[in-house]
């Protein structure tokens, strides 16, 4: 007969325990089942969380919940901050809000036909994208619109495209087919077939986008070059190396452009008076502070009334920061940071050299680019000029960032048992709603 003490429960316990349907039950069940059979409250243990992200379809529906909310969040912010400038102008307050929502919905096609492309789909269009996005990039000079001091985009009508956010996409799928290819022909362990042409493409590609006069955009291009040059394996030595070169090269394109050698020294000098200067630095660490815990509210912000410049676009994240406060700012970095998980969580789950490497510089080029801009917004860099992916108002960029997002997606089905849970799942969304129409009909 059991022994009733505090330890083992009460007689309840011990009683059903003692049944042979319970026990028989429960010695065929892990350990937390069996718990629960015998009147144990479950347990939510750290492994047991682990194991739920251990599914094989985690990957992708992080990115697509992620990309979700950080979508949403964009329209939201951009027409709180966009509608007091546009009203200050004398025009409707929902016109940056539209045009933000064009982006959404010309990339939301976008990304879902990319997370329905199968790998030979990126590595066949990375050549083709590579001479577009250099040709886009030769001609802007020529026949772009000027903006802000500088020569950057490409204006089709009402809707305006800037070729270097292309360039990321481009170098991107481009780089990662090469290392890919040479890595199959065993060309990687020689430092010349590691760099050549792989190098002097980069190259290339960052004086392009310098005659836009745009650092930001080349700082994350040398990014993406450092990513896949890590993932691939480089000597250490040979990447320090290549460290310092890309160093080297980032002081001269700063010490070339007096406004930089201002901005850099500015930075590390005094803050001044907060209308001189460094305003934009001051008033957005201002914004952020203010915000306090729960911030002011939506809408609330008293900062986006012109005292912080680009508050629509750089500096976006100060606005969430005075409107959302603390809790909205931490929310905003653990979407991020998820992202970060889910990328990296592909690359290191499929087997494919291209789509490891792929799936890497993505997650580096749009989470890095995040870090880049919140910390540029909270005074911990300089300011660079580089939106916040998928919130900060930007056609181009946001419809490029969901076609990286969407690859990624694509990337998290090939990862081991993501193909046969899909299979499990049935039907996605757009395909019953299709058969509910009758336009699904497949062809015996």
């Amino acid at each position: 007969m059991a022994r009733v003490t505090p330890d083992t429960g009460g007689m309840e316990r011990v009683e059903q325990a003692a049944r042979p349907d319970v026990a028989e039950a429960a010695a065929g069940q892990p350990t937390a089942a069996r718990a629960a059979a015998v009147g144990e409250p479950a347990r939510r243990t750290p492994a047991a969380l682990l194991a739920a992200l251990d599914r094989p379809l985690t990957s992708y529906y992080l990115v697509l919940g992620i990309t979700t909310l950080l979508l949403a969040l964009g329209l939201v912010m951009v027409l709180s901050t966009s509608s007091v400038q546009q009203l200050d102008q004398g025009g409707s307050p929902y016109s940056g809000f539209q045009h933000q929502l064009i982006g959404v919905i010309l990339g939301l096609p976008c990304m879902w036909v990319a997370a329905r492309c199968a790998p030979t789909v990126f590595r066949a269009a990375a050549y083709p994208l590579m001479f577009l996005a250099v040709l886009a990039l030769l001609i802007t000079p020529v026949i772009g619109v000027k903006s802000g001091g500088a020569t950057r985009e490409l204006v089709f009508g009402p809707l305006a495209f800037q070729a270097s956010e292309l360039a990321k996409l481009a170098f991107l799928l481009w780089a990662a087919d090469l290392l890919a290819r040479k890595e199959k022909l065993g060309q990687l362990d020689d430092w010349r077939f590691l760099l050549i042409p792989l190098l002097p493409g980069a190259g290339i590609l960052c004086l392009l986008v310098m005659l836009g006069d745009d650092l930001g955009t080349t700082f994350v291009l040398m990014l993406i070059f450092l990513a896949l040059l890590w993932v691939v394996g480089t000597p250490l030595r040979l990447y320090v190396g290549i460290l310092g070169l890309i160093g080297l090269a980032l002081v001269l394109l700063i010490v070339v452009a007096s406004y930089r050698v201002e901005r850099l020294t500015s930075f590390f000098g005094p803050q001044g008076s907060p209308l001189g200067p460094n305003m934009q630095r001051i008033q957005g660490e201002q914004a952020v502070g203010s915000g306090g815990l729960f911030g002011v509210g939506l809408g609330a912000s008293r900062q986006k009334w012109g005292w912080v410049p680009d508050d629509t676009t750089d500096f976006i994240f100060a606005i969430i920061g005075e409107e959302l406060g603390l809790v909205g700012t931490l929310c905003v970095g653990m979407l991020y940071g998820g992202l970060a998980f889910a990328g990296v969580r592909i690359a290191r789950r499929v087997p494919d050299t291209f789509v490891r490497l792929a799936a890497a510089g993505a997650t580096v080029w749009i989470v890095g680019q995040a870090i880049v801009n919140i910390s540029a917004v909270i005074g911990l860099l300089p300011i660079t000029g580089v939106p916040l992916p998928l919130v900060s108002s930007g056609l181009s960029s946001l419809v490029v960032t969901m076609v990286a997002l969407g690859m990624l997606m694509s990337f998290a089905k090939r990862e081991p048992g993501a193909a046969r849970a899909l299979a499990e799942a049935g039907p996605g969304p757009v395909r019953r709603a299709l058969s509910w129409l009758g336009l699904d009909r497949r062809r015996e």
